[in-house]
């Protein structure tokens, strides 16, 4: 059985024609710090700060919404790794507590602020990618 939808002209000028928008691909290019629209112009003018607009496509990126989930998202990430290192490390070696600090103090803070930035990127594209928080050209509400 095939259900047949007929549309008038007025119906149809409701309906949004804009393009399908990748989040994997949006996604990646957030990661790389890159506009997850053209994926050239850069995403950060500072270390976590998003630049208001794109200088290569002109895309608005001053109204993403990414919070506090990249620090929630890090510290899940890069926990599981530390964890499951210290308890390897114990395992093998039941080295002295110290060396367990000289060790995974600063591997988690590396892995902390190079995961950040990256976590960020690719939930400003993943918001970018699913027309979230200002991000739908066709949409009329104010943001």
């Amino acid at each position: 059985m095939t259900v047949e939808i007929k549309l008038s002209g007025s119906q149809m000028s409701g309906l949004s024609t804009t393009s399908e928008r990748s989040a994997s691909l949006a996604m990646w290019r957030g990661t790389l710090h890159r506009c997850p629209k053209c994926g050239q112009g850069q995403l950060y003018n500072r270390y976590l700060k998003v630049v208001d607009s794109c200088t290569e496509c002109g895309q608005e990126l001053h109204h993403h919404r990414a919070d506090d989930a990249p620090p929630y998202f890090t510290i899940f990430v890069v926990g599981h790794i530390i964890l499951a290192g210290v308890l390897a490390l114990e395992q093998a070696y039941a080295p002295e507590a110290w060396v367990h600090a000289v060790i995974w103090i600063p591997a988690t803070l590396v892995m902390s602020l190079a995961m950040l930035p990256r976590i960020k990127g690719a939930l400003v594209g993943l918001q970018w990618a699913m027309r979230m928080h200002g991000f739908d050209e066709d949409s009329n509400r104010p943001v």
